[in-house]
């Protein structure tokens, strides 16, 4: 009985442990996104903590329809209470300090704000966007009223023009930036006094090539009232201590979400929801992750991400929310994705509909209209850990950075930016060879260049007598080859009967550089053979076999290979269309040439694959990334030699002329396609008639 009193205490003593950690379990999963866009779990980066209401505060009147929340510089929270047409202030408890609802205006006159939709206050003063009374309030930290900002006066704003302020931020010059939700001209700049300065960052106008051709149809009035002409006005805004500004739009068209979508993985700043500009409205943002920084990255052109709000945190971290999953998204100052994490639902941390976000210390304000309060995220271990790595690295106290990032990939062995992170403080340190394994292993094919480029560049210092020797051993080897196999042909030519395997094989370096007596030889006069055709078809399914298994990581980062049957039927399958389909054509229009004749033409054609195939891949384990365009210029100019070689093969080969060959080469295209249709539909033809016959000869046994 006492050993059983012991195991019954033991057990309600782990119940009573594991249960705060049950109750810890968050009603969301934090994730980021790996290079081919497949979600990674994360360990939570922000816990909830709270539901802060109006009753928490300590308000009489409940808050009806909040649109911003905004955390000052002395942490006291700041919520725009529209439908009660206010701005209600609590101290860093998140308990009621004042409320600013009734003033006394410029003119002495007992004033109210008239459906607010925005504020934001520093060190000097309280900024309110009173939207539809078309103005920007200012009150000190009291409440007190200083001065109002009417409408700014301009001939580049227009007298017609609708002023609808809803987001500001104030610079640390005292510039003042101004969302104005009907105002797509960009952000508009005012001084200190309110006095127009201008626009900046003005969105690029997304149109449909359909929206060009109509647009030469449609009169002056139409094109002006036609708002896939107009930019996309921006939503939100936010200012982070070096003067940069974040702005928001949201894609409100067909066309701006085909855009926003594109932009994803081209990371084209035209049509991004989230932009960075400077003080003269340059587009300034770092897009350097897998993914542009666009919220959502497994999405379609109609359901990418609606993003309403942008707040920048610690250690040039920002984030941003969507308002259709509910989800915040936070990344870092060069546009890697750090975490995401949110969902929609009743328990806590989830959100009905999310409004407005905003950063007070370790703690991330999320604000809920529909059920009008806001929740307290606070940061975790992870968090924490992941933000001292990024404060190491922005102090360039790299050593300190790395343990920082091995304690991120401890908890979190998938997180391709610890890697980077790593990667980047050892890049830092000198240590240019270890750096590339981490970039390595992250995929990040960029910073990984960079690293290589080090210890390229110190190789060749070191061995720097060794490449001109190189260069010059292949030049007298070529030379000499090219001689050799020059003096074979010419006494291959008056050589009498049949001629050797070897010189029927040497003829292909004659053919791919003087095509047109070259190609008339090689029917002509009997210079080529099957044999030797097939033998150069093996050249150049090696060759592509080696492209496929030989490239460097700059160009194959995932490690992507093929078989050598693949390779085969790739370069084989389209090489017999061709024939065959040719060959048919051909023999219908008077062509001369026999089916023996176009294999032979268009297999010596292939050999400049050779040539150009096995350098392109050899370098490319030497490249760098901005010199990736050097591989595929050879490659682009390997296909459109043998394009030519082909073409002209085969109008010598059946002695064609030149408007006549381009015809039958057309038909001869569309002949391959019809083939390729012919031989589906027969594939899947015998694959219904087997199907059948096995579910006949199944359902005969399951009888018997």
């Amino acid at each position: 009985m006492q050993k059983l009193k012991i195991a019954l205490l033991l057990v309600l003593v782990a119940i009573f442990v594991l249960m705060p950690a049950a109750s810890a379990v968050e009603p969301y999963i934090t994730y980021t996104y790996a290079k081919d866009g497949t979600p990674r779990t994360s360990p939570t980066a922000y816990s909830p903590v709270m539901n802060v209401d109006s009753s928490y505060i300590g308000l009489e009147t409940p808050i009806d329809d909040p649109r911003d929340l905004f955390v000052g510089p002395d942490n006291k929270v700041y919520i725009v209470d529209a439908a009660n047409n206010r701005i209600v202030v609590t101290d860093q408890n998140y308990k009621l300090d004042f409320t600013i609802d009734e003033f006394v205006n410029d003119q002495g006159i007992p004033d109210g704000f008239t459906n607010p939709s925005g504020v934001f206050a520093n060190l000097d003063a309280i900024y309110v966007c009173d939207t539809d009374a078309n103005r920007i309030v200012v009150f000190d930290h009291e409440g007190n009223f200083m001065r109002i900002l009417a409408k700014p006066q301009s001939a580049l704003f227009g007298e017609d023009s609708i002023y609808k302020p809803v987001a500001v931020v104030v610079d640390q010059y005292n510039r003042i930036y101004v969302i104005s939700s009907t105002t797509y001209q960009g952000v508009i700049v005012l001084t200190s006094d309110g006095a127009f300065t201008g626009f900046i960052g003005a969105q690029n106008v997304v149109t449909s090539a359909w929206d060009i051709i109509w647009r030469n149809f449609q009169t002056e009035a139409q094109r002006m009232n036609t708002k896939s002409y107009i930019p996309t006005e921006y939503n939100n805004i936010s200012i982070d201590d070096e003067g940069f500004i974040y702005v928001t739009a949201t894609a409100s068209d067909s066309a701006k979400q085909a855009e926003q979508y594109a932009q994803l993985r081209s990371k084209s700043k035209k049509g991004s929801p989230v932009k960075k500009l400077n003080a003269a409205g340059d587009e300034v943002m770092n897009r350097l992750g897998y993914f542009a920084p666009s919220g959502e990255v497994n999405v379609t052109r109609t359901t990418v991400s609606r993003i309403i709000d942008v707040a920048v945190g610690p250690e040039k971290t920002w984030s941003i929310i969507d308002e259709n999953r509910q989800k915040i998204y936070t990344y870092d100052a060069n546009g890697n994705l750090l975490f995401a994490f949110g969902d929609k639902g009743g328990q806590l941390g989830n959100l009905s509909n999310i409004e407005a976000i905003a950063y007070q210390g370790d703690n991330m304000l999320v604000l809920d209209k529909s059920d009008n309060f806001f929740t307290v995220y606070k940061r975790t271990e992870y968090g924490d850990i992941l933000i001292a790595a990024l404060a190491n690295e922005n102090d360039r106290q790299f050593d300190k950075a790395i343990d920082y990032w091995r304690e991120i990939l401890k908890r979190n062995s998938n997180f391709d930016q610890a890697y980077v992170g790593i990667g980047r403080s050892l890049y830092n340190s000198g240590e240019y060879g270890e750096a590339m394994e981490y970039y390595k292993a992250a995929f990040d094919t960029a910073n990984y260049s960079d690293a290589f480029k080090e210890v390229r560049k110190a190789w060749i210092e070191k061995y720097f007598i060794v490449i001109p020797i190189v260069i010059i051993a292949f030049v007298f080897l070529w030379t000499r080859f090219s001689k050799y196999y020059k003096k074979k042909n010419k006494d291959t030519a008056l050589k009498v009967g049949k001629k050797t395997y070897w010189e029927e094989l040497l003829y292909v370096f004659h053919v791919i550089f003087h095509p047109f007596d070259g190609f008339w030889d090689l029917k002509h006069e009997k210079r080529g053979s099957v044999r030797a055709a097939l033998t150069i078809f093996g050249l150049v399914v090696l060759a592509f076999y080696y492209n496929s298994i030989g490239r460097g990581y700059i160009v194959n980062p995932t490690d992507q290979y093929s078989t050598i049957f693949a390779q085969f039927v790739s370069v084989g399958l389209p090489v017999m269309l061709w024939v065959i389909s040719n060959w048919c054509l051909t023999t219908l229009f008077e062509g001369e040439g026999s089916f023996k004749d176009v294999f032979i033409a268009t297999c010596y054609a292939l050999f400049p694959m050779v040539l150009v195939l096995i350098p392109a891949t050899l370098y490319s384990n030497v490249a760098l990334a901005n010199e990736t365009g050097i591989i595929n210029l050879l490659i682009n100019i390997g296909y459109i030699w043998c394009g030519i070689l082909i073409f002209f093969g085969i109008q010598t080969t059946h002695d064609y002329t030149m408007s006549k060959n381009i015809l039958t080469t057309l038909g001869t295209i569309v002949g391959m396609a019809i083939v390729m249709f012919i031989g589906i539909l027969f594939t899947s033809l015998i694959s219904n008639m087997v199907s059948f016959v096995t579910n006949i000869i199944v359902e005969l046994q399951y009888r018997m």
